[in-house]
């Protein structure tokens, strides 16, 4: 079920290329579909919208904006129990990124010179909740917490019509976090509406939040119009493990990962083809607890591995070749081997800082650099939804200094204009 390779073989790089060809390759006919699909929400607004919803959603939408009260309806749908477990996480993750927050500053420079960074937020922010096998409640919380820190007052989700009603935790974390401006709008035209807004939904100024391939085009074809957090691709894992660790928390933590879908990968990296082997026996007895084992299994064949490594120098090679989403150090100082990566979106230290405790719990954001992005991106997080913008106030006296070098440095790139602009406050010099 999973594949035993050894660092540094042809059929290693084979399998690291189709990983790293898992969806990269945007499909034409859905890129033309999604073009169509947002043209028809810029030229014919909510007419467009309703005439999506019949047809994707087989349902016949009377208002678009769904009503707090039958949020609140939704909501009470959901045990004390649960609830209580949505604020405790809603606490953790209020806790860790209320340390993200940026603050304004300003510095003389000498002459009457004044120069600063503004930190604003964004005035409006889209988040899209998808219907289906990715509607994920802790996600809601992952993408508004930081949005809610920074300051934003407008944000705006939009959703499946028939989403709260199949997935009522999500109204009580809309509930919870004070949401209340929701559409009942789902797929590519939930983000062109949020784009470029209708009759109903005014335009945002970024759309974060997970969706499937029709969304996630959607987001690629409006950016440039409206911000975007990023393009999320197939979820990953990568765990590094001593021989000393039970092999089932090696493979559990791999199906952990795999269940997502069938594109999600899975990594192991031991020294030992022995220890290797032990995990696959794991992954055999542990799939057979799983409910969603079809889809383990299959994300397990395709793209599931155990890489065997001849040194923890080899292993680190192969986490920063990767450079995955999750990385899970099973290792006595996994504090030491972590100083080796540069590249992972987030780092699990020790074997009982599994990765569920980072998507439901612990504060940090699960919203993470896909598909070898860690290499360049960040988590989701309060720097995504402010804005920086520069002060530069120059008295007289500074500017007379330093027109020479300014008149200088514009006459080099033969822009006179600009020369003349300084020059023209001094006619007299």
């Amino acid at each position: 079920m999973i594949t035993v390779y050894t660092w540094n073989t042809p059929e290693l790089h084979a399998y690291l290329g189709r990983i790293e060809s898992r969806g990269s390759a945007p499909d034409p006919e859905i890129e033309n579909q999604v073009l169509s699909i947002i043209n028809a929400v810029r030229q014919r607004g909510d007419a467009a919208l309703r005439e999506f919803t019949r047809q994707f959603d087989g349902i016949e939408l009377e208002g678009l904006r769904i009503d707090p009260a039958e949020i609140l309806t939704w909501a009470a749908q959901v045990d004390s129990g649960l609830r209580q477990v949505l604020r405790l996480a809603k606490e953790n993750i209020w806790r860790f990124h209320e340390r993200q927050l940026e603050k304004s500053w300003e510095f003389e420079a000498g002459d009457g010179v004044r120069l600063g960074q503004r930190i604003s937020p964004l005035q409006s922010v889209g988040l899209y909740v998808p219907g289906g096998k990715a509607a994920y409640p802790s996600s809601v919380l992952m993408n508004a917490i930081p949005a809610q820190i920074a300051g934003v007052q407008r944000i705006v989700v939009a959703t499946p019509a028939h989403q709260l009603r199949k997935n009522p935790v999500i109204a009580a974390v809309l509930n919870e976090l004070g949401l209340q401006e929701v559409y009942g709008v789902g797929g590519a035209q939930a983000i062109a509406a949020l784009a470029y807004g209708t009759e109903s939904i005014p335009r945002v100024s970024k759309i974060v939040g997970p969706g499937n391939t029709y969304v996630a085009t959607a987001k690629r074809q409006v950016f440039g119009v409206v911000d975007i957090d990023m393009i999320a691709g197939p979820s990953e894992i990568m765990v590094v493990a001593e021989d000393s660790i039970d092999p089932d928390f090696v493979a559990a933590d791999l199906m952990a990962q795999a269940e997502h879908d069938e594109n999600a990968c899975a990594i192991a990296v031991v020294l030992s083809k022995p220890f290797a082997q032990a995990i696959q026996n794991s992954a055999a007895c542990l799939i057979k607890n799983l409910n969603r084992q079809g889809i383990v299994r299959r994300a397990l064949e395709s793209f599931g591995a155990v890489l065997v490594c001849g040194n923890w120098d080899e292993a680190a090679e192969a986490v920063n070749t990767v450079a995955p989403e999750h990385l899970e150090l099973l290792l006595s100082e996994p504090e030491l081997f972590s100083e080796k990566i540069h590249s992972a979106g987030a780092i699990f230290f020790g074997p009982y800082s599994c990765e569920p405790v980072g998507d439901y719990l612990a504060g940090p954001s699960h919203v993470l650099p896909t598909s070898g992005t860690a290499r360049f991106a960040s988590p989701l997080g309060v720097y995504d939804f402010v804005k920086r913008t520069s002060l530069i106030k120059y008295s007289q006296a500074a500017l007379l200094k330093n027109r020479w070098h300014i008149e200088r440095f514009a006459e080099s790139e033969q822009l006179d204009a600009h020369a003349q602009s300084v020059r023209a406050r001094f006619k007299a010099t």
